[in-house]
């Protein structure tokens, strides 16, 4: 069944709300939800050549809308195999080297079997980057650099995640995520 693009909107942004402000994962996330900068794109794309291409589209757009802050390219139907996906983070990130994007723009990486090396596939760790659908978070390097600034130390939020979904568990974690996925457009 093909989820419509509001759903899959809906639903990424119930996981925003829930998880990623509500258990605070980033704490800058929560000042851009409330702001409604956050924009979400759902792209349809079968090929790994036209995702780039949509991601550069998306660059592009940002450049022409410094009102937005960031944007979560959602790959509904693409890159349902993890190393797939991380195929594409590689060249995607080659990809805005070559482009000029450096010290511009950054990926943030999410996936819903996301599994970091090192780890097994049911660590609660990897829910750090655990997403409803496979997603590039694309934000400006600037704008990161400022809430470096005012957050201060960032070094220990990756710790600090691990120690929040150990403390939750699998079993609540699904939950949330399962919830995430009855969300609808209201």
């Amino acid at each position: 069944m093909l989820l419509s693009d509001e759903l899959v909107t809906a639903q990424t942004m119930t996981w925003v709300k829930e998880f990623i402000v509500g258990l605070n994962v980033c704490p800058f996330a929560k000042r851009e939800v409330e702001r409604d900068s956050v924009r979400c794109v759902v792209l349809r794309s079968k090929k790994m050549d036209v995702a780039l291409e949509e991601l550069m589209a998306e660059i592009q757009w940002l450049d022409e809308h410094p009102e937005t802050e960031t944007t979560l390219l959602i790959f509904p139907t693409l890159f349902k195999d993890f190393h797939r996906y991380l195929d594409f983070v590689e060249t995607a990130e080659n990809l805005m080297f070559d482009q000029g994007c450096e010290g511009v723009y950054q990926l943030a990486t999410f996936h819903p079997d996301y599994c970091f090396a090192g780890t097994e596939p049911d660590d609660v760790s990897n829910y750090t980057n655990r997403s409803p659908y496979p997603m590039l978070h694309l934000l400006r390097e600037a704008s990161v650099d400022k809430a470096i600034e005012f957050y201060g130390d960032t070094a220990e939020i990756p710790n600090q995640n691990i120690e929040k979904m150990e403390e939750l568990g699998k079993s609540k974690l699904d939950g949330i995520f399962a919830g995430c996925m009855k969300a609808d457009n209201d």
